[in-house]
């Protein structure tokens, strides 16, 4: 019977809300059998259908940074994005509302007027008594790379006409442009990425335009609008290519850019982006410095896989990390002598290789006050392997405290069992997080719990998986074949800003079979990914054109 099979309930009310995702099965003999094999060979590929993408706030920040050259993130004013399946990408929960619409006019008219006292905006000098073929140039120029596509000459004269419209209220041309380039920053162009639908309705699935192509790949790796390169290949009609395509994507992986899968994928993936929010008890010695570090060292660490040669898999035992000297002496690791964040290797400290080693994901995970087993084994659960439980029953109750202070919190959570509705997700949740129960709340490696219980590391998963420790659980979890099918189902879904439905299974399977057959690295789930028609097609609409 499968893991995801055995999540019937839960009780602990401390852990966060999941959702069901299938995994694959396996026979009595515990040999992975995976059904999508047939399924596959006459499934078609369904590449869905994105709703009208909204940028959120980190695309809207690395567009204007790439439009105008403006860093100032105006984006940190606008209301917070929501999430949707782990991400703030996904098109279905990025709506508008007049508040932000409000807060887009006010940006897009600050920006403009220092872009246009910088002269970033300028291509040409504007003739006062004939301004219209210069502030035809700026704007054409402008909207382009604003709107990423080619724009109609329709389209660049309803924008001179804020010229016309200046003189006619005695203002000078330049007040005209600046009002055309506000137009261009709160148009739908711009605040949304537009895919059209055919002039003709079908329900059958599509490919994308080029440049439409182009926007997905950039906002894809680099959050922010594709690039003059990029573009260009794009309105040539080259994107398509097999090798194009690869070069491309190459070539943005290699680009500081691309440091934005780092912030905002692997920030949501791996939680790292939840380590600002955690407030660990006085007691631990938790500070700024400490959480700076084990910021940095998750996002250092993902980095390299960005542009190294390790396998995505190895994110679980990667046998290096970064540290300072505040990190290595929290890790009990040797101080490398400087307060910069240093590449180190691990050899006789095997606990603190890969994902499970490091303290950002261990102290988001845990409770103010305590470690959660809960918590820890629900993370791997779902980030890891996609089978995630389902929500906790109503009458759900927490951990109770500890009558007796020898009894460890393993001990505390088998009487917490008990309760049958509670022990049906538990018995597969707890194990995985009892294998990390050597790190305290905030990462720091121990053999005793504060009340003087000895730690017990080990666990036993359904089926008779047994293991005792951080590095023989890590060992159980790169092994499950769910792995590999997991990490593309979360990578395909900020790709695409939609979350990874049931009907993408066979995409999902194809994608991860061909990055593995590649050479399983970051690098190759990517081009597996860019390549699929889920990446490169939309599903039909049967409601006519989009206007």
């Amino acid at each position: 019977m499968g893991l995801a099979v055995l999540m019937l309930a839960s009780c602990d009310a401390s852990m966060p809300r999941a959702r069901v995702l299938p995994g694959p099965d396996e026979d009595p003999g515990n040999n992975p059998v995976d059904p999508l094999d047939t399924l596959c060979r006459f499934e078609s590929r369904d590449p869905g259908r994105v709703t009208l993408h909204r940028l959120n706030r980190a695309e809207y920040d690395n567009t204007v940074r790439d439009l105008l050259g403006d860093t100032r993130a105006p984006a940190r004013d606008f209301p917070p994005d929501d999430h949707g399946f782990g991400f703030d990408n996904n098109a279905d929960v990025l709506s508008m509302s007049p508040l932000l619409m409000e807060k887009y006019s006010h940006a897009a008219e600050k920006l403009v007027e220092t872009a246009w006292a910088k002269g970033t905006l300028s291509t040409c000098v504007l003739d006062p008594a004939a301004p219209e073929p210069c502030a035809r140039d700026i704007l054409r120029t402008f909207a382009r790379r604003a709107w990423r596509r080619p724009v109609s000459e329709q389209e660049v004269e309803r924008l001179v006409g804020f010229v016309a419209v200046a003189r006619q209220q005695g203002d000078a041309p330049e007040v005209g442009v600046k009002l055309a380039l506000r137009s261009v920053l709160v148009s739908p162009h711009f605040l949304f990425r537009v895919e059209l639908e055919p002039t003709r309705a079908s329900p059958e699935a599509h490919p994308i335009s080029d440049v439409e192509l182009a926007s997905r790949l950039s906002y894809f790796l680099w959050s922010s609008m594709p690039d003059e390169a990029l573009l260009t290949v794009a309105e040539g009609g080259r994107l398509r290519d097999p090798a194009v395509l690869e070069a491309q994507v190459r070539r943005m992986l290699a680009d500081p850019k691309a440091r934005a899968l780092v912030d905002n994928f692997a920030g949501q993936w791996l939680y790292t982006r939840a380590l600002d929010f955690s407030q660990p008890e006085a007691r631990y010695g938790f500070d700024e410095p400490l959480r700076e570090a084990m910021r940095e060292e998750t996002k250092l660490l993902f980095q390299e896989f960005i542009t190294g040669d390790h396998r995505l898999k190895d994110l679980l035992d990667a046998p290096f990390t970064y540290v300072n000297d505040r990190l290595a002496r929290h890790y009990g690791l040797p101080p490398p002598g400087t307060d910069a964040m240093t590449r180190v290797g691990l050899e006789g400290h095997p606990e603190r290789s890969g994902l499970f080693g490091k303290g950002a994901l261990l102290t988001v995970t845990a409770n103010a006050d305590r470690t959660s087993p809960v918590k820890r084994g629900v993370w791997v659960l779902e980030q890891l392997l996609c089978k995630g439980p389902p929500p906790p029953p109503p009458n759900a109750g927490g951990l109770a405290p500890a009558v007796d202070p020898t009894l460890n919190i393993k001990e505390r959570m088998r009487q917490h069992r008990v309760d049958p509705t509670c022990s049906g997700c538990h018995t597969l949740m707890d194990p995985l997080g009892f294998g990390l129960e050597n790190f305290d709340p905030v990462g720091r490696w121990r053999v005793k719990e504060e009340g003087g219980a000895t730690v017990d590391p080990s666990g036993e998963l359904p089926g008779g998986k047994v293991f005792n420790g951080v590095v023989e659980m890590r060992a159980v979890v790169k092994q499950d074949p769910a792995l590999s099918a997991c990490m593309t189902r979360h990578l395909l879904s900020y790709a695409l800003g939609r979350g990874a439905e049931a009907s993408d299974r066979c995409n999902v399977r194809d994608i991860s079979q061909q990055a593995e057959s590649q050479g399983g690295r970051l690098t190759d789930y990517i081009l597996a990914i860019v390549r699929s028609d889920a990446f490169q097609k939309r599903g039909g609409d049967t409601e006519g054109p989009t206007p």
